[in-house]
């Protein structure tokens, strides 16, 4: 069972984290299952202070591998790098081992963020570099917004069922009743 831990994080306000193993294979396995699975349920991009990019593809991807460290997703007529694994370079230029620890993913956790008054208001996945840079960003679906980025007046607590998925899956927890408690407040800080 993996406890969280809550913090403050400037420009977001408290979120709770549950630390996720960084092995390449645990990584593989996870978006794997996030890309291949899950495609049409997530919306994913960059998080950082100044930009938000929110992604949401119309197909699966037609394929996702591995190379020298990097996990590819190809959707046809674009694709991403991430680096999950060992990364070592062109055999007759290969990178300096600093750089390469800076591009590894060390960091992996499923997160919660919480609305002033305790309530969820967002669930992701997120993974931060060898420097602590944001990687990339997955969010589950949210009860209050739709596929099609449309507020809802009521919740759909469906939306839920992939968060509980992978809070059983990935870090042995049952679903959370306060995950139910969760207002319209969906985008924003504190």
């Amino acid at each position: 069972m993996t406890r969280p831990r809550t913090v403050e994080e400037p420009g977001v306000g408290r979120v709770e984290i549950f630390p996720l193993p960084t092995e390449e294979d645990f990584l593989l396995g996870l978006l794997t299952d996030v890309f291949e699975n899950h495609w049409h349920e997530i919306v994913f991009g960059s998080l950082v202070q100044g930009a938000v990019f929110e992604i949401a593809v119309p197909e699966a991807p037609k394929r996702i591998g591995l190379l020298d460290g990097y996990l590819t997703v190809h959707f046809g007529t674009w694709h991403f790098h991430v680096c999950i694994g060992e990364h070592t370079g062109p055999g007759k230029t290969p990178t300096p081992p600093e750089v390469a620890m800076h591009r590894r993913c060390a960091r992996a956790e499923m997160v919660r963020a919480l609305s002033g008054d305790g309530t969820p208001r967002s669930w992701q996945l997120r993974l931060f570099n060898g420097k602590d840079e944001q990687m990339m960003t997955v969010f589950f679906p949210h009860p209050y917004i739709t596929r099609d980025e449309n507020i809802r007046q009521e919740p759909d607590w469906s939306r839920l069922a992939m968060w509980d998925k992978f809070r059983a899956l990935y870090l042995g927890l049952e679903p959370d009743p306060l995950d139910r408690s969760a207002g319209r407040s969906v985008c924003g800080g504190a």
